[in-house]
């Protein structure tokens, strides 16, 4: 009895074998620095027909898959918050709808130039269009770029994707209708369904919901339940109702979006979420056979080359015509260079509907593993690549960039001190010298801290102290200090890199006066000495040291625990 046939005695046995595949695969996957939805797509292949064949217990596991799916759609309309819409943004809103109309075009006839069929091409096309939003926030939040300005406008590309996730749900739904299992389903009944859905969702978010999980709240296991129950519901009276259940897993989300507890609940969840999703990419790389994916070899990596070129483009290109730095629409339109876990579940969605066939699955699972493996690279080395292409993206960028240009300073003083990162300590600092009548100018690349700055009545620019063009524009020759208190890894490249730019940039800009920076260990003191800096700040060690003064100065006995120091030290009093 070989391996495989031992595996498939025991649906408990054949899901252990899986995770154990799947926690292989995903160290591999860490050690290439690529994210959990790329190790999943490649367990899920070599776990099917095709690879290991160890996938027998497939009802188990569509079971697991389905409650993956009504998860991940409950997650995506939980952040689906009414009020946060309407803060995005016209920015977002041009851009993200730009993008999505340019990609889906494009797309649909680069299907067609291929030779698919049209419904084929409209599937894709709506496909290309989906971004991870787990990938981007992932990254931006490891890289501390998620308060930026592309950050928050990335954010805004996915809160317009997820609103496109919408529609195209109910759109695809409704065209579903005399297909699959839905055929005895009138589009009257499906829609007057849909209509009652609806209503009772804005019922429930108007009168129901706050006071309901305020309760839940009080134990938070119990929150988590009635939320991975209420997914489920949903999902399944979408199901039954025949606009399918993954937009019932959508407004399962919607109606809990405007509660306090949203954030806690996506966070709980998140990981449950990942658990399933991987039963989603193992059934999915049940029903795929490799040997056939080479016809659309040629069509992947055109889809691809179109995801990882056109989608940053594009927004480039908006982002320029709308008054933004070159640097700032490179940088957001590299997060959208890639598809989603979502395109996959679309294009299932399909299948299932009998309007694409299994092939065209292939087609898009090839174009999401080149692409979500690619761009992971592309955001990660994202200043890197900047800096590659910076001499060539000034067509991107209109004269003067007026939706970006430095804040004004409004005391018409020479500010001696300047200060990049408006953080906790950046803020203290600058008070403090503010207090003492010391003109402070605050540097920062997160508008809400500049925001707050300025409702201080303190003195600010906005830009990247890596960005520099932006470094140039400072009053740096009449500074007598800079102080940094920007973290190290504040670019997302290693941190001696980073110092050094700021270091160099200072130096170019003009800046002849003292450098200081702030330290969180021993190392980096000695590694920012090194670069030739003149005051490094320990915040952690400084305060401890203050605390103690304060401490000692309540204690009794200060000679002789003096006296002690003194012979623990090896001095005589």
């Amino acid at each position: 009895m070989n391996l495989t046939e031992l595996i498939a005695q025991s649906a408990f046995t054949e899901i252990t074998a899986l995770l154990v595949l799947a926690a292989i695969v995903g160290f591999i996957g860490l050690l290439l620095r690529q994210p959990l939805i790329v190790s999943f797509i490649a367990v899920g292949l070599l776990s099917g027909p095709s690879g290991l064949d160890i996938v027998h217990s497939k009802e188990q596991i569509e079971l697991l898959s389905e409650l993956g799916i009504a998860v991940l759609l409950f997650l995506v309309g939980i952040k689906l918050d009414v009020k946060l819409i309407r803060s995005i943004g016209g920015v977002s809103v041009m851009t993200g709808l730009g993008q999505v109309a340019f990609t889906s075009i494009i797309g649909y006839l680069i299907g067609l130039a291929i030779g698919l069929d049209t419904i084929s091409s409209l599937y894709i096309a709506v496909a290309l269009t989906f971004s991870s939003t787990i990938i981007i926030v992932k990254l931006l939040s490891d890289k501390r770029e998620i308060d930026s300005l592309h950050g928050q406008i990335a954010l805004g590309f996915l809160i317009v994707q997820d609103l496109v996730v919408v529609v195209a749900m109910i759109v695809l739904a409704a065209i579903g209708i005399g297909a699959g299992e839905n055929h005895n389903a009138s589009i009257w009944q499906v829609a007057l369904s849909g209509l009652a859905l609806l209503i009772f969702v804005i019922f429930f978010i108007r009168y129901i919901a706050n006071p309901l999980t305020e309760k839940l709240a009080k134990a938070s296991e119990l929150l988590v339940i009635y939320a991975i129950a209420q997914a489920a519901l949903f999902a399944a009276i979408g199901e039954i109702v025949g606009l399918g259940m993954e937009v019932g897993g959508l407004l399962a989300g919607v109606a809990l979006a405007s509660t306090p507890f949203r954030e806690s609940i996506a966070a709980r969840l998140g990981p449950l979420r990942d658990f399933l999703l991987l039963f989603f990419f193992i059934a999915l790389g049940a029903t795929i056979d490799l040997s056939l994916l080479g016809s659309h070899l040629t069509g992947a990596i055109l889809f691809s080359v179109f995801v990882l070129i056109g989608n940053p483009l594009i927004v480039l290109i908006i982002m320029g015509l709308m008054g933004y730095r070159k640097r700032t629409g490179f940088l957001a339109g590299l997060t959208v260079a890639q598809i989603s876990e979502f395109s996959l579940i679309f294009i299932a969605m399909g299948i299932s509907l009998g309007h694409v066939q299994q092939d065209i699955l292939g087609l898009v699972t090839l174009v999401g593993i080149v692409t979500i493996a690619a761009s992971t690279y592309m955001i990660t080395y994202s200043h890197q690549l900047y800096a590659l292409f910076e001499p060539i993206l000034g067509w991107f960028e209109r004269q003067g960039a007026p939706r970006e240009k430095p804040t004004e300073h409004h005391s018409g003083n020479t500010c001696p001190v300047i200060v990049f990162g408006l953080g906790r300590l950046g803020t203290a600092i600058a008070s403090r010298l503010q207090a003492q009548n010391i003109n402070v100018l605050g540097v920062d690349f997160n508008p809400a801290a500049i925001k707050r700055w300025n409702y201080l009545g303190l003195d600010t620019a906005y830009g990247d102290v890596t960005d520099a063009e932006f470094i140039a524009d400072l009053p740096l020759r009449h500074a007598k200090w800079v102080v940094s208190t920007v973290p190290h890894h504040h670019t997302g490249i290693n941190s001696e890199d980073t110092r050094r730019t700021i270091v160099q940039l200072t130096r170019t800009g003009g800046f002849k006066g003292q450098l200081a920076t702030a330290s969180q260990s021993r190392q980096e003191s000695e590694e920012l000495q090194l670069l030739g800096i003149d005051l490094i700040l320990e915040p952690f060690q400084d305060a401890a040291d203050r605390a103690v003064e304060l401490l000692l100065e309540g204690l009794p006995e200060q000679p002789q625990r003096e006296q002690n120091q003194g012979e623990k030290h090896g001095v005589i009093s």
